[in-house]
């Protein structure tokens, strides 16, 4: 069993110095919203680059970032914090009505689209990483948390940070780039 895979369920250790857990249940349903509405983005972006270049970056840290909401899913129910339906649709929604913004053009995608999305996927990654990291400390006294198995998700959030980064300066590039005549 990998250290993804490890259910807290499956470990039988102490709790002595857990986090307070209606405040912690807060912070990771607001994660969860922040994850529902990234693996929304990052799924769209990875079908809208199909074949190309970008869609080949983007599909697996995409594939990736559905994984890490299970990850989170999981780690939720390790330790008892019941899921918020309404923070969950919240996050679709606003997910969804961050797509209704003008684009300067009438009719189709702007370049600055893609621009957009790559910026939104690298701060709900940052935003992931950094809840992976207070979990990660939360590890030192709630041995509920799998400090391994949060260290393989800072670690690959920090693979993805690097992956959209580099392809959001190549879109930033080309989407802003001047022709002289």
């Amino acid at each position: 069993m990998n250290a993804l895979s490890q259910s807290g369920a499956t470990r039988s250790r102490s709790t002595a110095g857990s986090a307070d857990l209606k405040l912690l249940g807060i912070y990771l349903n607001d994660h969860l919203a922040g994850a529902t509405a990234g693996t929304a983005r990052a799924g769209r972006l990875a079908r809208v680059a199909r074949g190309s270049a970008l869609g080949r970056a983007i599909e697996p840290v995409a594939a990736e970032i559905a994984l890490d909401r299970a990850a989170l899913l999981d780690i939720m129910r390790d330790l008892g914090i019941p899921v918020r339906r309404y923070k969950v649709c919240a996050g679709w929604a606003g997910e969804r009505m961050g797509r209704l913004k003008p684009n300067g053009h009438l009719v189709g995608g702007s370049p600055l689209g893609t621009v957009v999305d790559l910026e939104a996927l690298r701060l709900g990654i940052e935003g992931k990483a950094a809840g992976w990291q207070t979990l990660r400390r939360l590890s030192a006294t709630d041995e509920r948390l799998d400090a391994a198995r949060l260290d393989t998700l800072i670690e690959r959030a920090r693979r993805q940070q690097e992956t959209v980064e580099e392809w959001r300066v190549r879109q930033i590039e080309q989407a802003l780039a001047t022709t002289v005549d």
